[in-house]
C-alpha cells in the first residue's frame, strides 16, 4: 500500500524503492529526512501553483539533490550540485527513463541553488527548488497549511536542522572551495572558516588577459 504524507503519495514503484535505498545508504539522517521533506514540500507547492509534475521524477530529483555532499558521491573538482545531478541522471537512465526526463531531473538538481531560474523551467526542474527553498529558507510557507506542515515534520523531523544542514553543506564543500565561486555556497565556507578567501568577480574581469 502506498505511503501518503500530508496528502502526497510516495510513488509505490521499484524505481522509487531503489532510489530510497541508494540515498538511505549514502546520506545521514539529516540529509535523508531533508531530502524526503524536499519532495513533500515541492509536491505540495507544485499542486498549490497548478503545476503537473511526474511524481517519480520529482522524487528522484528531491532524494538525490544533496548526494554530492556525501562521502560516497562527492568529487573534489566540481560543484556538489553537479555530483548529485550526475548520479541521478545515470540512475534514471539505467532504469529506463527517457533521456529528456533524466535530463530534466539533472537540471533540477544542478540548478537548485540558483535562485529564480528553475522556476521558469519544466515542473520537474522547478519542483526541487520549490522544496529546497521551503525546507532550508522557509520561503512561501503560507502555501502550506499548518496541518500539512505538522504531518510532514512528524514523518521527517527537523531536530536542530538549521545548524545541522549548515554543517552538512560545509563538510561537503570544504575540500573544493573553488567550486563555490558564483554561488551562495561561498557564504557557508566563509561562515565556518574566517580565513576563506572569496574569489572576486570584479577582479577577475579587471585582471583578465584583455588589454582593454
Amino acid at each position: 500500500m502506498p505511503e501518503t504524507i500530508a496528502g502526497i503519495e510516495i510513488p509505490d514503484t521499484e524505481l522509487v524503492r531503489q532510489a530510497t535505498e541508494l540515498v538511505r545508504a549514502a546520506a545521514d539522517d539529516t540529509l535523508f529526512h531533508h531530502s524526503r521533506r524536499v519532495f513533500l514540500w515541492g509536491s505540495l507547492k507544485a499542486a498549490a501553483r497548478g503545476l503537473e509534475v511526474d511524481p517519480q521524477l520529482a522524487y528522484v530529483g528531491a532524494l538525490f539533490h544533496d548526494l554530492g555532499l556525501t562521502d560516497t558521491h562527492r568529487t573534489r573538482d566540481r560543484r556538489f550540485e553537479i555530483d548529485g545531478a550526475e548520479v541521478a541522471e545515470a540512475f534514471l537512465l539505467d532504469h529506463g527513463t527517457s533521456p529528456a526526463d533524466a535530463r530534466a531531473v539533472w537540471l533540477g538538481i544542478a540548478l537548485h541553488t540558483t535562485p529564480e531560474v528553475p522556476l521558469h523551467l519544466a515542473p520537474e526542474v522547478a519542483v526541487v527548488t520549490l522544496g529546497v527553498e521551503t525546507d532550508v529558507l522557509g520561503l512561501d510557507l503560507h502555501e502550506i497549511t499548518d496541518e500539512q506542515r505538522a504531518q510532514v515534520v512528524a514523518a521527517h523531523p527537523r531536530p536542530d536542522f538549521k545548524n545541522r544542514i549548515l554543517r552538512a553543506f560545509h563538510n561537503g564543500m570544504a575540500n573544493r572551495p573553488d567550486t563555490t565561486f558564483g554561488t551562495m555556497n561561498d557564504d557557508v565556507l566563509a561562515h565556518f572558516d574566517p580565513s576563506f578567501h572569496r574569489t572576486d568577480f570584479v577582479e577577475i574581469i579587471r585582471g583578465s588577459a584583455w588589454p582593454e
